[in-house]
């Protein structure tokens, strides 16, 4: 993955202004739909179960999360996720909160084995969970428990069962489909600070999904959402943080992914 990768997903994206449909929970819409907006793209956010389907059927990319998860929100993602596996567009699912919670990782697996999302996002702990159903922790962060080294087996392994992409975020976003890995090293602590940057992320990478394949748009997303909280980070408070880090997402170029951007991708079986 290379500078001019990521910036060539990125043009693509803005010629291409694709609608992108996003069922999030509340607590993040409007940061999603302006993440989606700071790409280039233009953001449906519609979860009425009545309308999914037509909706996504419009749409270039889906992106699901299951935080704050109510029982309409669970029917219309199922719908719009069975909607865009029949007429083939891209989803991600970002399995937020399935290593706290019984009813998200039953949910959560059954869609992944019935329906095998493009992408499958999530951090380290919930990562973890996916591939070790007796993995728990606390809560919807990343627990120590879940090292790295313990991720990138779960990561792999996952990829590898459903032939599809794993993003698992944390101070290295970690990005495989079973073959290639790819380690992310950029972004800031500060991105934990605020409400919502993990679901900005998922909804980045569906944007980015729209115009190119599952490893390079997660791989796009953890590089460009990561470079801009380090331009953002140097505002203290976090409202000005917040508000830097959208500045960022709309101005960054391809100079800004040139000096900054530090990606390592490593042969698998060397790991």
């Amino acid at each position: 993955m290379t500078t001019s990768d990521v910036q060539e997903i990125r043009t693509r994206v803005r010629e291409k202004r694709p609608l992108i449909h996003c069922i999030t929970n509340p607590i993040s819409i409007t940061q999603c739909a302006n993440t989606v907006l700071s790409a280039g793209a233009r953001p449906i956010m519609a979860e009425h179960p009545l309308e999914a389907a037509e909706i996504t059927e419009t749409a270039s990319a889906l992106m699901l999360n299951i935080a704050n998860i109510t029982d309409a929100r669970m029917r219309s993602i199922r719908i719009s996720a069975e909607t865009a596996k029949n007429k083939g567009i891209p989803f991600i699912l970002d399995v937020v909160g399935i290593s706290c919670s019984t009813l998200r990782r039953s949910y959560a697996g059954s869609l992944i084995s019935e329906l095998v999302p493009t992408v499958i996002k999530g951090n380290y702990s919930e990562i973890c969970a996916l591939y070790d159903s007796g993995y728990k922790s606390s809560g919807v962060d990343a627990h120590s428990s879940a090292t790295f080294e313990r991720t990138i087996d779960a990561a792999v392994n996952t990829a590898g069962k459903y032939g599809n992409v794993i993003l698992a975020s944390g101070k290295r976003d970690i990005v495989t489909d079973g073959k290639r890995l790819l380690f992310a090293d950029n972004g800031t602590p500060r991105l934990g600070e605020i409400t919502g940057t993990g679901c900005m992320q998922g909804a980045l990478a569906a944007a980015y999904l729209s115009c190119g394949d599952g490893y390079s748009a997660a791989a796009a997303a953890c590089t460009v959402m990561g470079i801009c909280g380090q331009l953002a980070e140097k505002y203290k408070g976090m409202g000005s943080f917040s508000a830097a880090l959208f500045d960022a997402l709309s101005l960054i170029d391809e100079g800004d992914i040139r000096e900054y951007m530090k990606v390592e991708e490593k042969d698998i079986e060397a790991i």
